[in-house]
This record gives C-alpha cells, structure tokens and sequence, in this order.
C-alpha cells in the first residue's frame, strides 16, 4: 500500500484513533487504581478507657487518619479537612468484640434457617450485620457457619458490618452437635449426596482419622481464621445428650494437629468436665461454654494457655433463651445451672475469660447483645467485664496468627491501633447498663476509621 493514498491515510487515522481509545482506557484504569484520599477525624476533650487500664485519662485528643489511630495528647491541631468532633467530657473506648457470634443464625428462628435457601440467608445477615455494628460490636468471632460471603462483603465495602473473624463449618461426627439431618437420614447409604447444612458449608460431618484430616483441611482452604469442632452434646441439638464426649482422643488429636499445622487453633464446643479436658490434652486452645467445668480442669487449662469463652445466661425471665423443642428446653436449664460453679473454678484457678454472647435463632434476644454484655455485672466489675470484651477477646481473636486477615492491634485506644471506637455517653466503667442500650448511649461509632453513627450535635 502507498503512503499518502486515500485507503493508507484511513488506515493510520483508524490506528490513531484505537491508539487513543486504549491510552485514554488505560489512563482511566489508573486514575481508578489511584489511592483514595487519606481521611482524618479529630476526637478532642476525651476521657479515654484505653481497654486495658481501669483509670480514665482525661481532657485528651485522638486524632484518626485513614483505619488508624495516629496520635494522642492532650492537644492536637486538627489538620486541614479533618471531621472534629468535640466529646465534651465523655467516654471515649474500643470497639466491642463478641467472641462467639453466629453471623448466619442471630436474626431467625432456627426452623426457618433450617428451610431457607441460602441466597436468602445471606441477604438477611448482610442486613442483620449492619444491625450489629450498630450495637457498637466492631468485631465477632464467628464460630460455626458459611459466614465467608457475609465478611467479604463487609471487607470490599460493599455492606457494613463488624469485622469477621470465620470459622467456616462446625466439624461434627456423626450425631454431633453440628449433624442436622433429619431423623430418618440414618443410617447413611454409601454415595448419598451431602445434606442441605453440609453443602453450603454450615456444617461438615466427619467420622474416623483420615476424614476428619481431609474435612479440617478443607476448611482451612475455605478460609477460616480458626477451626470450630463440636466435642461434646449441645443443647440446640436433638440427637446428642449433653453427658456426650464427642469424637475419641485420636480424632481430637488430628484436627487440632491440623490446625496447629495451619499456625491456627481449634475452638471446642463443650459443656461437660471430661470432655473438655480431653479436648485440652488434644491441643485445643478455646472452649466454648463449659458449662460443667471443674477446678481440676480449670487448672489444666491455665496450664495450657487455654481460653473459656463464656457467655452470661439466664434459666428464667424475658431474657432466658426459648426453643422450638422440650429436648432443647430442658438442655439449656440444666446447662445454665452449672454457670455459677463453672465462673467460680475459672477465676480460681486465673482461666483466661472471653466474653461472647452466642444469641441465635431469637432475633428479640439479638437485639440485647449489649444488654448479655452487661449480665457480665454479677461475676465482674465493670472495667473487668469491659475490658474482656475489648482487649481480652482481642487477645483471643489474634492466636490465628498468620491467618488473621486484619493485621494490626484491636481492642485498644492507642497509637498504631485500629480506629475502632465507641463515645459513650455517660461512663460505662461505673455503670455497665451503658452498654444495654446502645442507640441511646452510644452517640458515635467508628470501625476501622470510617464514622457509622455520629448523633454529636
């Protein structure tokens, strides 16, 4: 083709034009990569409850740029385009944790998540987690349930939410705590298709050394933080007393070998003395309820390093949790009756205590998540209890190591650490009920250095 011919001159002109078309799309492709502005919010005239020291500092400044806190002093000078906000004298904390959360069962009765398609689910508790960050719990530790969509959701911004630390499947044997069959899908034929619960990963049933291996493992590659196994009878569950020690030693053993492999821990599910110590010789590094928990045990677990998370409940009055089913009722009174004992040998014997609420399948009960917080009052002091809940449970969170997908120190209101604040209006710290009501209370909440509530005139 000759230079300067008609057909040569639209030729270079098409080129010229692609040439511009790829270059303006590729200039639009960084400005869309390009860092979003830095934000800045300046909270002055503070009086601080670090999550740490039961003493408040007074009349000081915490200045937030971007998800952390970057300074505090007495003073600060609020930089240029910065959102001050005046607390005028009052509280100023961490973000609440709630280390045993269920993301997917706090807002419906347990029949109607039992039957519902989990599209739907997932909506609902993409709505209910907003609910929960406004309750001022920054931070859960969800422990049994598919809540992976639900936390990516909240990480890409694409929902708001508490931040979410996920155990994926509960690991259960058969007639666990986590098998949810019906009663006729015993005894199971060889090649029948996974249930329901087991294929969108609330629950995985594994019997025997290599299939609890080969099911620990998956869930490790789903993307749990932490391993949550069911290792005694539970009370929402139908076909497991709660006398029940649940899989043998050597099947403990392989799933907290597998975790420990990951540089991660397992999470037990256990009420009875005995289960919960051949659970902790297995290797486990947080037990759940524990509500039968014995001094000799107890010490075994301080030995160990081993967290009790407990939560604070009731056997009677508009706060005690219902159930569907007798064989439900009947479980929870005799577990909740052996509470006083269990707190009592935990204290003792200086058992590492986390605060969790464990509320689902109730969504009246949900919405007093901060009212369990404060149940907390009849074995602690304010500032033990609320230091639980925020530096405490912190510390809980992070022994998944290098699997935690949130680097950085939670559960505390200093320099370096994440901007996951509560100003609280009055002082929690001499009246915990505070924390009972939190729409009324709680007058800004920051997670992650975002502003999701702020009623400061």
């Amino acid at each position: 083709m000759k230079a300067g011919t008609p057909v040569h001159r639209m030729l270079r002109w098409s080129l010229g034009l692609i040439a511009g078309a790829v270059l303006t799309t590729t200039n639009a492709a960084f400005a869309q990569q390009a860092p979003a502005p830095v934000t800045r919010v300046l909270i002055t005239n503070a009086r601080v409850f670090d999550g740490q020291h039961e003493k408040l500092a007074d009349g000081m400044s915490v200045l937030v740029e971007g998800n952390k806190i970057t300074k505090m002093a007495k003073s600060i000078a609020a930089p240029a385009g910065a959102t001050v906000i005046d607390a005028k004298g009052r509280v100023l904390m961490p973000g609440l944790i709630d280390a045993h959360w269920h993301t997917m069962f706090n807002f419906w009765p347990v029949s109607k998540v039992m039957n519902s398609d989990f599209g739907l689910l997932s909506i609902a508790a993409s709505k209910a987690a907003g609910d929960t960050l406004l309750r001022g719990f920054t931070t859960v530790r969800d422990v049994g349930g598919n809540s992976f969509p639900v936390a990516r959701a909240t990480d890409a911004g694409m929902i708001s939410g508490p931040r979410v630390y996920p155990s994926g499947p509960y690991i259960s044997q058969t007639s666990g705590h986590g098998d949810f069959r019906g009663p006729n899908d015993v005894p199971e034929n060889p090649g029948t298709p996974l249930d329901y619960m087991q294929r969108v990963g609330h629950t995985l049933i594994a019997d025997g050394k290599p299939d609890v291996i080969k099911r620990t493992r998956e869930i490790l590659r789903m993307g749990a933080t932490q391993i949550k196994a069911m290792a005694g009878g539970g009370v929402s569950s139908l076909y497991d007393p709660l006398d029940v020690t649940e899989y043998t030693f050597e099947e403990m053993k392989a799933i907290c070998d597998v975790a420990k492999t990951w540089n991660t821990y397992v999470a037990i599910h256990a009420n009875t003395d005995e289960a919960i110590r051949l659970w902790v010789e297995a290797g486990a590094k947080s037990v759940e309820h524990g509500m039968f928990m014995q001094d000799d045990t107890a010490k075994l677990m301080a030995k160990n390093n081993v967290w009790w998370c407990m939560q604070p409940m009731d056997i009677s009055g508009e706060d005690a949790f219902k159930f569907e089913s007798p064989i439900s009722t009947a479980k929870y009174v005799e577990c909740v009756a052996g509470l006083d004992k269990a707190v009592a040998a935990a204290k003792r014997n200086m058992v590492k205590i986390a605060f969790g609420s464990d509320l689902l399948f109730d969504p009246a009960l949900t919405a007093k998540q901060g009212k369990f917080l404060s149940k907390m009052k009849k074995w602690f002091t304010p500032y033990e209890a609320l230091k639980m809940a925020t530096h405490d449970n912190a510390e809980l969170v992070k022994l998944c190591g290098p699997r935690d997908p949130y680097p950085g120190k939670l559960g505390v209101v200093e320099e370096g650490a994440l901007a996951d604040l509560i100003l609280v209006d009055g002082n929690p710290l001499e009246n915990l009920d505070l924390v009972a009501d939190p729409a009324k209370n709680f007058v800004v909440i920051m997670k992650d250095g975002k502003i999701y509530k702020n009623t400061m005139k």
